[in-house]
């Protein structure tokens, strides 16, 4: 899907009503899932329905994880691959010595 065309409350409410879906498979109410992440029944209901206008991005952890979704959260950023050029021996930055001219 591509992302780019949605503003951050359009994602936010697609992501809401997806999380319910894996909410409801792991067969939790919305207070269960509450007291699991250690959020407000509120929290949850507004980021489900799609009303929340400022997720923090603690709150969306906290509800991720008893959902098994939190092992997700890497995709996000992904660490960076090695660059080969940089870590080779030859390439590898070392001090720059002055000359003395004197």
């Amino acid at each position: 899907m591509d992302l780019k065309k949605y503003s951050n409350t359009q994602i936010l409410q697609m992501l809401g009503l997806r999380f319910k879906d894996y909410r409801l498979m792991m067969n939790l109410s919305q207070g269960d899932l509450a007291k699991a992440a250690g959020v407000s029944v509120s929290t949850v209901h507004k980021f489900e329905t799609g009303t929340i206008t400022n997720m923090n991005i603690t709150n969306l952890m906290a509800l991720l994880r008893p959902v098994g979704l939190l092992d997700r959260f890497d995709d996000l950023i992904p660490e960076q691959p090695a660059n080969p050029y940089l870590t080779a021996p030859e390439h590898q930055q070392q001090r720059v010595r002055r000359k003395n001219n004197g």
